[in-house]
């Protein structure tokens, strides 16, 4: 069974944590940057990837925290 990444996407005026495939939201913030702490809470734990989106909907980064065997040579962090 392969794990579902987690999405942060603009929710009307507020941002939404969502499940890939999911229809509701995990959680919903105020602002971007909690949406983005608590989808990499739950990335973290249950070890998949962190995809973020800018408000239009187009994806502005991805972080993986899963056991990628051919892991990215990441300098942003």
């Amino acid at each position: 069974m392969t794990k579902k990444d987690y999405h942060v996407v603009p929710n009307g005026d507020e941002w939404a944590v969502k499940r890939e495939g999911g229809e509701r939201a995990s959680s919903v913030h105020g602002t971007q940057r909690e949406a983005i702490d608590a989808g990499r809470d739950l990335a973290k734990k249950n070890e998949t990837e962190l995809v973020i989106h800018r408000p239009n909907g187009q994806i502005r980064d991805s972080d993986s925290y899963g056991n990628d065997p051919h892991p990215p040579k990441d300098t942003k962090h």
